[in-house]
């Protein structure tokens, strides 16, 4: 019973923050809000962040009975890919991506400038992001399986990763709607979470 309780509180968690993010919610309070849209980013975050520590923190009272211990070789191996999930991280949140955007200091910064910009010049694709188009994705889900210690955790980890899937999912038809064709042209040269090695052939 409790392991269908966490698995209900995580997905509903889940669900939660897709629809916070959604197109039509977005929409939705981008009218509203008007020019102090700018502000509902950090409110998202603020929220998604004070949300998930009560959860975390009630997940662990539920279940903490370890059923997988790691020897030393699987340690080691462990240890060097959670290193290497961090390092992608964040390596990916401060020099690939916008961080300063992520926390909506940016949107702040420019509240009531009107700025006009040429989509394909906005996407990046140096970096990780030449390699990957969600490098933070996969370091998150890399993480998370780096992790797992008690049958909670398995659960977690499973609606996460089926979470941040789904979620690449939506976040790359808004992208293609924010950038278009240069956008589509992009995930044709890069893929989405599973980094490949391309030939090229003079």
């Amino acid at each position: 019973m409790k392991y269908l309780l966490i698995t209900l509180m995580w997905a509903g968690y889940c669900i939660l923050h897709s629809f916070l993010i959604s197109i039509r919610f977005t929409n939705l309070m981008a009218r509203l809000l008007k020019n102090y849209y700018a502000f509902y980013r950090i409110f998202f975050v603020s929220f998604s962040i004070v949300l998930l520590i009560p959860l975390i923190s009630y997940t662990a009272q539920l279940d903490n009975e370890v059923i997988i211990t790691y020897g030393l070789p699987l340690n080691i191996i462990r240890y060097v890919l959670i290193s290497g999930s961090l390092l992608m991280f964040f390596w990916a949140f401060f020099f690939d991506y916008d961080s300063l955007s992520f926390f909506s200091i940016r949107q702040i910064l420019n509240f009531g400038k009107i700025k006009k910009a040429n989509p394909s010049e906005e996407i990046k694709k140096n970096g990780l992001l030449g390699i990957i188009r969600h490098p933070m994705y996969l370091a998150l889900i890399i993480y998370l399986w780096c992790q797992t210690f008690r049958m909670s955790d398995i659960i977690v980890n499973i609606v996460l990763t089926i979470y941040i899937i789904i979620g690449t999912k939506l976040e790359e038809k808004k992208l293609v709607l924010e950038f278009g064709d240069a956008y589509i042209k992009y995930q044709q040269e890069v893929p989405m979470l599973i980094p490949s090695i391309k030939m090229k052939v003079k």
